[in-house]
């Protein structure tokens, strides 16, 4: 019994199973000749149409700014040597890095024994010139006098000589005496001759007695000059820096003490291309004085200052391409030789030109632009110039045509579009320039905790380059409950963290 129980139960699977089978296979083939008998269905085709930010066109007169980078620096500094060797034995209290000194202001003192000493040796040799010229001149009056009593003398003599000679020649005197007598004439001119002689030697030793005298007061000037030349001066009104000095120490000629740099005459040099430097000159070749814009970034605390155009480079220099220029600062309040500075300054005006954003020009040199049933169409333009993220083209046919700002791979003539805000865009003025985002009216503030504050105090007074009212300006704002979130970042971005 129990053996054909289980033979019935093997059949009825068996049955079972078979007739699945045959049901799956019946449902393939149904399957099959229905996907042959279907004719194919072809979805119907939707051209796509794509979003696009557009910018009204219109042609206007443009100021371009060029904008280079620079290093400010000063158009006085002077370097302090010692014109001579010896011991520093005073310092002024002003003589340190920064300190600032006024003109012809005592700096520091070199120990004058040595030149003083000097200068007294020479003061003696002067008296003793003067001495020597005065006992010359003596002399001279005294040979004189003896010259004119010599010619007396000679002219008694000879007018003895005479009487001698008439007397012998009546017969009454004797030839020994009128011999006697032309002789001592004679004694008596030879003693002329000798008295002239004497004046000349006393007249040249005046001349000798003056010459000494011109070179010991030349001696006695340079013992002064080299005396005073123990004081060091300040040239002019301005700030120390390179101080590498301190009292008593031992210093030579020729060594440098300190660097002394001019605040007040400041000016920025910055490098331009070649053809943005022919951009700045006028009809004759020469540098027009265009006006300039400074900018200094201080931790997104921009300080800014005017100036103008002053000179050029006389050469390129080795291994330098472009123009050097240089421009002087109006009001350098807060700017410090060695500031790395942002320079604007205008260009000549372009006439028919249009602004529009960087994004909207392609490789090939054209725009996008709105044309019939909102297709795009690719207009050619000429790039004159680029102005950040804005650039300065010029087509006549641009007038009035509102150009893609953004362009993609996507976009390209003849594909469909839809303008975005196109109720503003048709609101808008036909030509007018694209109205700008609206900045925020306030900047993002942040509040911090105890420790990253003091950190970021600690930080901004430690910082022996930023300029003291940069440092007051930050400190204040670090101190207030909400702080902008930029200078924090900026901070924190300079202290690696």
């Amino acid at each position: 019994m129990r053996f054909f129980r289980r033979s019935l139960a093997g059949l009825f699977l068996l049955s079972m199973t078979l007739g699945l089978l045959v049901w799956a296979g019946v449902l393939v083939r149904d399957a099959v000749q229905t996907r042959l008998a279907d004719a194919p269905r072809m979805p119907q085709a939707r051209e796509r149409v794509f979003a696009v930010n557009v910018v009204p066109v219109r042609l206007d007169s443009v100021i371009p700014v060029m904008t280079a980078f620079g290093e400010v620096q000063s158009r006085r500094t002077l370097e302090l040597r010692s014109a001579v060797g010896g011991t520093l034995t005073e310092l002024a209290p002003e003589f340190v890095e920064g300190g600032r000194v006024t003109a012809r202001a005592l700096l520091a003192r070199i120990d004058p024994a040595d030149m003083m000493a000097e200068r007294a040796r020479a003061q003696s040799a002067l008296a003793d010139a003067e001495a020597e010229a005065r006992e010359a001149t003596r002399a001279v009056t005294l040979e004189a006098d003896a010259l004119a009593a010599a010619e007396e003398q000679a002219a008694l003599r000879q007018r003895a000589f005479q009487r001698q000679a008439d007397l012998a020649s009546r017969g009454v005197g004797t030839a020994a005496l009128a011999e006697e007598a032309e002789l001592a004439a004679s004694s008596a001119r030879q003693a002329v001759v000798t008295r002239r002689q004497a004046q000349a030697q006393a007249e040249a030793r005046v001349d000798q007695a003056a010459t000494a005298l011109d070179r010991a007061r030349i001696a006695l000037a340079d013992a002064e000059r080299r005396l005073a030349e123990t004081e060091i001066r300040a040239g002019f009104t301005a700030q120390l820096q390179d101080v590498a000095v301190v009292a008593g120490r031992l210093v030579s000629a020729n060594e440098q003490l300190a660097t002394l740099i001019d605040p007040d005459a400041l000016e920025v040099a910055f490098r331009v291309s070649t053809q943005d430097y022919a951009r700045l000159l006028d009809a004759e070749g020469q540098l027009r004085p265009a006006p300039v814009v400074v900018t200094l970034d201080l931790f997104g605390t921009p300080m800014a200052t005017t100036g103008t155009l002053t000179r050029e480079g006389a050469a390129v220099g080795e291994g330098q391409t472009g123009r050097l220029l240089f421009a002087t600062l109006d009001a350098p309040r807060g700017f410090k030789p060695g500031d790395f500075v942002t320079v604007e300054l205008e260009e000549p005006a372009l006439e028919q030109v249009a602004r529009l954003p960087a994004t909207a020009l392609a490789a090939s040199g054209d725009v996008l632009v709105i044309g019939a049933d909102d297709r795009l169409e690719a207009l050619p333009v000429d790039l004159v110039r680029r102005q950040g993220d804005d650039i300065l083209v010029r087509a006549e046919a641009l007038a009035g045509r509102q150009v893609v700002a953004e362009r993609t791979p996507l976009l390209g003539a003849g594909i469909k579009v839809r303008v975005l805000g196109a109720d503003q865009a048709q609101e808008a003025p036909r030509g007018a320039p694209p109205a700008l985002p609206a900045l925020p009216a306030v900047a993002d503030l942040l509040e911090l905790t105890a420790e990253r504050r003091a950190r970021l105090v600690a930080y901004v007074e430690g910082n022996s380059r930023l300029p003291e009212e940069a440092r007051q300006r930050m400190l204040a704002q670090l101190s207030q409950d909400r702080v902008p979130a930029q200078v924090v970042e900026r901070l924190e971005q300079r202290m690696g963290g």
